[in-house]
């Protein structure tokens, strides 16, 4: 395999799993359409707020089209059943469909405002679990087939550490993988890209990936052994893997068998959707 071909393989791969992550984790925007006195509805729905700004959700609708809608929601696991505590009618408004869009187009919207705060503003980590329901007429439609989204908020993480971590650690799978390709390459010296994978490993998922913690949902760490978040956890098993892979494959014993090897369970641990499972309010902290 030419060096040429090996890196732009490494690549494909690096960035594959880059947009699988973020097209399958809990945070991004659900999508989808409904159909409402002949018209099609197209809506984005939120999963992830900054509890420094006011979120409003919006769904497109033409204010000549008859469609209203209402927002129920309450926090996420503060019971077992579905009990709304807060019931908005949605308004008709010109608004970007963007966080700092030019463009206004006519939408219904509503604000999420937490419950039992008087500022409406939530706590990091909270999440609130809400229906939007269009009606039309005799004609009602629940988005996202009935089901609650549930959206958590987190504090503001400044460009500094957001940046370089996310470049680090596109850089420490992109090396991954393409060591975990050369050491199917005849003559090729994997060890060398092993071992800075596991250095920018370090540096973007125990350095940076903790100070982005702290800033969005006040935890430095909420992984094994205080916690079970799946990001936190994801990074420590890769990070001890390729940390085995060098250790086990030292002195030409086996090293190749052992870096690819490392290399798959590293794509196979990132097929896992990114922020699952992570941090969470404790509501027993308020005792009620």
């Amino acid at each position: 395999m030419k060096k040429s071909v090996l890196w732009f393989l490494a690549g494909v791969l690096t960035l594959a799993s880059f947009f699988y992550q973020w097209r399958t984790g809990p945070t991004h925007p659900l999508r989808g359409r409904e159909t409402l006195c002949g018209r099609d509805v197209s809506y984005r729905l939120e999963r992830s707020g900054v509890i420094t700004r006011p979120l409003r959700l919006k769904v497109p609708v033409p204010k000549e089209s008859g469609i209203t809608g209402t927002v129920e929601y309450q926090r996420f696991k503060k019971g077992d059943a579905w009990k709304p505590e807060r019931t908005v009618d949605m308004t008709n408004e010109l608004v970007s469909l963007t966080h700092g869009g030019k463009k206004a187009v006519p939408a219904l919207t509503a604000p999420l405002l937490w419950p039992g705060s008087e500022e409406g503003r939530a706590p990091m980590a909270g999440k609130l679990a809400y229906k939007v329901t269009l009606s039309c007429g005799d004609e009602k439609a629940v988005l996202n087939g009935g089901r609650p989204v549930v959206i958590r908020f987190r504090g503001d993480v400044p460009a500094w550490a957001i940046i370089p971590h996310i470049l680090i650690m596109f850089l420490a799978i992109l090396l991954g993988v393409a060591a975990g390709l050369e050491a199917l390459r005849p003559g090729g010296r994997p060890r060398v890209l092993a071992f800075w994978t596991l250095i920018l490993l370090f540096l973007g998922g125990f350095i940076l990936g903790p100070l982005m913690q702290k800033y969005a949902f006040g935890a430095l760490w909420t992984g094994f052994p205080l916690g079970t978040d799946l990001t936190d956890n994801k990074t420590l098993i890769v990070f001890l893997g390729w940390l085995a892979a060098l250790l086990l494959g030292r002195k030409g014993r086996g090293t190749r068998f052992w870096i690819l090897g490392a290399a798959l369970m590293m794509l196979v641990v990132y097929l896992i959707p990114h922020s699952l499972l992570g941090s969470e309010f404790d509501y027993t902290s308020l005792g009620r």
